[in-house]
């Protein structure tokens, strides 16, 4: 490691794990997962979704995680970059930007909460078990990002 890219390493200091201190709550979040992965929702929302929420949330562990696995699955870097500015991208079909505005919302619920117009839009959109997929998908991932900031998590997958 040359000393410039030393300066900038973070000391990442060593915290508990949710797996090793409490099993049952680790194995309940990966029966959230299990639902999403069998719910058929598409898995370039649920990408979208993983990504988005894990900006705003400034979670690294996820950010990283997240965008490996949607470019293993297909998507492209550009994208990827551009779901920090999706309102000013062309990249993105009307579906995947009302779930990114969900995804926003939702994140930022102390903010406005979920508005009418997003909902409405979303329910328009998506339909009802889609949109409820996407809630779902919202809620787990923001719960990881908890997780994974609170226990300074550290994405070792590539």
């Amino acid at each position: 490691m040359s000393q410039e890219n030393a300066a900038q390493t973070v000391e990442i200091q060593s915290r508990i794990q949710l797996n090793d201190i409490e099993p049952t709550a680790f194995q309940a979040m990966l029966g959230l997962e299990g639902y999403l992965n069998d719910s058929g929702l598409d898995s370039t929302l649920k990408s979208l979704i993983k990504i988005k929420a894990s900006m705003i949330n400034k979670c690294a562990f996820c950010i990283e995680m997240h965008s490996d696995h949607a470019q293993k699955h297909g998507e492209t870097v550009p994208r990827m970059l551009a779901v920090a500015a999706w309102e000013e991208s062309p990249l993105f079909s009307e579906r995947e930007r009302v779930v990114l505005a969900l995804t926003e919302e939702l994140t930022r619920v102390s903010i406005e909460g979920l508005t009418d117009t997003t909902y409405k839009k979303s329910l328009e959109v998506l339909g009802e078990k889609t949109l409820m997929q996407c809630i779902m998908q919202v809620a787990t991932i923001n719960t990881w990002n908890r997780i994974a900031l609170a226990t300074k998590m550290v994405y070792s997958g590539r």
